[in-house]
């Protein structure tokens, strides 16, 4: 078993033991019911009293065989709307890059990087805007953006 293997195992029953609440993450399961262990299906609550509240919203993970010397790349769908999603999806948030840019480290758990996920969606860093229209719309047109958000939540309902 490779060190990333090992290390996504051992995430994987940590995170069985102790998730945090509203979170689901599993690795993703093969047309032949074998399991990816380096890509992770995952889903974000939306943080109660924001405009992200009741949405439910999907995250890809994916994990390089260089893991955890490196971080995941972190994907919500293609056209997410966030000053700090790319148009591809891919998040851009410090913890998640490599150094020297980024402040990834090793010792990160899958928790943690969802946890600071979910905190990006209603505090994003207007420092490092990914993408433009959702940038300037925070940042010149709130009550618009807060519109679009609520949209945006009602699209990724909670799942039965």
């Amino acid at each position: 078993m490779s060190l990333a293997a090992a290390r996504l195992a051992q995430e994987r029953k940590a995170w069985r033991k102790d998730k945090p609440f509203g979170f689901i993450a599993k690795p993703e399961q093969q047309p032949d019911g074998a399991v990816n262990i380096k890509k992770w299906k995952c889903y974000i609550p939306g943080k109660a009293g924001t405009p992200w509240e009741g949405g439910l919203y999907p995250l890809e993970l994916r994990f390089a065989d260089s893991y955890p010397d490196t971080p995941p790349e972190c994907h919500f769908p293609a056209g997410f709307f966030h000053p700090n999603v790319y148009g591809t999806g891919k998040v851009c948030l410090s913890i998640v890059n490599p150094q020297p840019i980024g402040s990834w480290k090793p010792s990160i758990t899958l928790a943690q990087i969802l946890v600071g996920i979910q905190e990006l969606l209603d505090t994003p860093n207007i420092q490092s805007p990914a993408q433009m229209p959702a940038y300037q719309c925070y940042k010149t047109k709130r009550a618009e953006y807060t519109q679009l958000v609520r949209k945006q939540a009602a699209q990724y309902p909670p799942l039965d």
